[in-house]
C-alpha cells in the first residue's frame, strides 16, 4: 500500500499547501482558445463572403481582418499552452520518489499518443465534416471540444501538483554570464570544490535538485568563483546555477541540429500532398483517396508504434542496457533521424519512378493524372510515423528532462520552436530553390506543374542535407554531457548520490545504432 506521505519535490496544491503523494499527481492528474471566433468567421453570414452555386465572392477587408484575428489569437493561445501543458503533466510525477520516477519514463510516450489521437480525428472526421456538411460545423466541433476539455481540466484541480519558484527562472541566464565576464581575469579553478555551492541540506529542505559540476563551458565556472575582484551584493553564483546555464547552452546546440529534421517533417503537409494530387488516387471503381488524407497514415503508424515501443522495445532494451528508458534520449532521437534519412531516400526513389512514368506516357500537362498509384507514397508516410516515435517524442522528453528544474517550460519551448522554425525553413528553402533553379536552369525544380518539374532533384538535395545534418547531430551528441543531479532519495538510491538517469553521451557506432 502506498504510504500516506507528502511529495518530496516541493510541489504544492493550488493554495500553496504541501500535497499528499497518494492523493495527487501521477496518471490520474494527467488524464484531465480564438476557436469561437474562427467558428463565427465560417458560420455567421456577414462575417464570410457570399457564395452561390459553390462559387464564393471576394472577402471584404473586415471579413479578412476578422478571420486573421481569429487565427492569430489561436496561435497566441497555442504558444502559451503547448510548451506548458506537457511540462505541467510531467510535473505530476515526483522525481524524488523512485516508483513515480519509473512511471514518468512512459509519460511523454502516452501524452504524444493522446495528442495524435486527436490529430487523427481532425484529419479524418473534421475534414469530412468541413467538405461534406459545413465549415462552420467543422470549426464548431473542436470549439465545443475545447470548452469541454477546459471543464475537465478544472475538475482535476484538487489533484494537481504545482511547483513553487522563488526566483525568476530565466534570471540565471543573465546573471551567470555577466558574473563570469566580470571575473574573466581571475585564474580558472580546476577543482570544483573551490567553487561556491550551498550545502546539500539546503536543496533537500527546499525540495530542489542540486547539480554536479561538469567540465564543459569552463569559462562560466568563473561566475561561481568564491574570491571575486568585483564582488557583488548577491555574492557569487552557485555551481547549480552555473550548471543550469551550461545545460541551456548544450540544449541549444542540440536544438540547432534538430531543425533540419523538423524541415523534413514539414514535407507531409506540403510537397508530399502536392505529389499525391498528380497520382492515381482510385481505390476501386468509385472511391478516391484525398491526397491530404495520406497524412493520417503518419498518425496511424505512430499510434501503433507507441504501444509497441513503450511495452516491448523499452523493457527489451532496459534488460540489456540497464537504462530505465531502454536507450538514452539522444540515442532515441538519433535513430529517428536515421529513419527520416531513409524516408527522404524513399521519397527520392518514388519521385524518380514518377518522372519515368511521366516520360513514358507523356503526362506532362498540369491536369494530367500520372498512371501510378498513390499507394507508392504510403511507405514514406508510415516510416515517418515510426520515426516520430523516436525523434519527436525523444526531443520533447530530452528538452524537458535536460532543462534546469525551474526552466523546464523553457525546455519544452525548444521543442515547439524547433517545429515552428523547421516549417519556416521549409518554406524558405522551397522559395529560394524555386527562384535559383528557375533563373539559372530555365525551369524551376518546384513549379506549380509538378509533372514538368524536377522534384526528384529537390528531394536529392534534402537527402544530402539530411545526411550531413545527421553527421552534425552525431558530433554534437557525442560531446553532450547529460544533467547530473545530487539528491537524497531512498531506498533505491543511497543518500547524497548522483541520480543516474542519463549519465553518458551518445555512445554509438558509426551508423548511430545503440550498442
Amino acid at each position: 500500500m502506498e504510504a500516506k506521505s507528502y511529495t518530496r519535490d516541493g510541489t504544492v496544491d493550488l493554495r500553496g499547501r504541501p500535497v499528499l503523494a497518494f492523493k495527487t499527481g501521477k496518471w490520474k492528474a494527467c488524464s484531465f482558445l480564438g476557436m469561437i471566433l474562427l467558428t463565427m468567421a465560417a458560420y455567421v453570414k456577414f462575417l464570410r463572403p457570399t457564395c452561390e452555386n459553390g462559387v464564393c465572392g471576394k472577402a471584404t477587408g473586415s471579413q479578412i481582418a476578422f478571420f486573421y484575428s481569429a487565427l492569430y489569437i489561436i496561435a497566441i493561445g497555442a504558444g502559451g499552452t503547448k510548451p506548458n501543458i506537457s511540462t505541467f503533466g510531467a510535473d505530476q510525477f515526483d522525481d524524488f520518489n523512485p516508483q513515480e520516477k519509473r512511471l514518468k519514463v512512459s509519460f511523454f510516450n502516452w501524452w504524444v499518443f493522446s495528442s495524435f489521437l486527436g490529430g487523427l480525428f481532425a484529419t479524418l472526421g473534421l475534414v469530412y465534416i468541413q467538405e461534406n456538411l459545413s465549415w462552420g460545423l467543422g470549426y464548431g466541433v473542436p470549439t465545443v471540444g475545447l470548452i469541454l476539455s477546459l471543464l475537465v481540466f478544472y475538475m482535476g484541480t484538487p489533484m494537481y501538483r504545482h511547483k513553487v519558484t522563488t526566483t525568476s527562472p530565466t534570471s540565471d541566464l543573465i546573471r551567470v554570464p555577466f558574473s563570469a565576464f566580470k571575473n574573466r581575469k581571475l585564474p580558472a579553478s580546476g577543482d570544483s570544490s573551490e567553487l561556491h555551492e550551498l550545502n546539500r541540506q539546503y536543496y533537500v529542505a527546499a525540495g530542489r535538485r542540486q547539480l554536479h559540476h561538469t567540465p564543459v563551458f569552463k569559462f562560466l565556472d568563473k561566475a561561481a568563483t568564491k574570491e571575486s575582484t568585483n564582488p557583488s551584493v548577491r555574492g557569487p553564483c552557485t555551481v547549480t546555477q552555473v550548471e543550469g546555464v551550461k545545460l541551456i547552452l548544450g540544449m541549444f546546440l542540440i536544438w540547432l541540429v534538430v531543425l533540419i529534421p523538423s524541415t523534413i517533417w514539414a514535407q507531409i503537409n506540403t510537397l508530399f500532398v502536392k505529389q499525391g494530387t498528380t497520382l492515381d488516387r482510385h481505390l476501386g471503381p468509385s472511391f478516391q483517396i484525398p491526397a491530404a488524407s495520406l497524412s493520417s497514415f503518419v498518425i496511424l503508424s505512430m499510434l501503433v508504434s507507441v504501444p509497441i515501443y513503450d511495452r516491448y522495445f523499452v523493457p527489451f532494451m532496459r534488460a540489456r542496457t540497464g537504462n530505465p528508458r531502454g536507450i538514452t534520449l539522444l540515442q532515441r532521437i538519433g535513430i529517428g533521424f536515421i529513419i527520416q534519412v531513409v524516408v527522404i531516400a524513399i521519397a527520392y526513389a518514388v519521385e524518380v519512378k514518377r518522372m519515368s512514368v511521366i516520360r513514358v506516357h507523356g503526362s506532362s500537362h498540369p491536369k494530367d493524372i500520372v498512371p501510378m498509384s498513390i499507394l507508392w507514397l504510403l511507405p514514406q508516410y508510415i516510416l515517418l510515423g515510426v520515426a516520430d516515435v523516436f525523434n519527436a517524442i525523444g526531443m520533447l522528453e530530452f528538452f524537458y528532462d535536460q532543462a534546469p528544474e525551474e526552466m523546464q517550460s523553457l525546455g519544452t519551448t525548444f521543442f515547439t520552436s524547433g517545429i515552428g522554425v523547421g516549417n519556416f525553413l521549409n518554406s524558405f528553402l522551397i522559395t529560394v530553390m524555386d527562384k535559383i533553379t528557375g533563373k539559372y536552369e530555365g525551369k524551376s525544380w518546384i513549379r506549380n506543374n509538378l509533372n514538368d518539374s524536377h522534384l526528384d532533384y529537390y528531394y536529392g538535395l534534402l537527402l544530402v542535407i539530411s545526411t550531413l545534418n545527421l553527421g552534425a547531430f552525431l558530433w554534437a551528441s557525442n560531446r553532450y554531457i547529460y544533467k547530473r543531479e545530487v539528491a537524497e532519495v531512498e531506498p533505491e538510491v543511497k543518500q547524497g548520490s548522483v541520480l543516474p538517469v542519463e549519465t553518458k553521451a551518445l555512445e554509438l557506432p558509426p551508423l548511430g545504432l545503440p550498442v
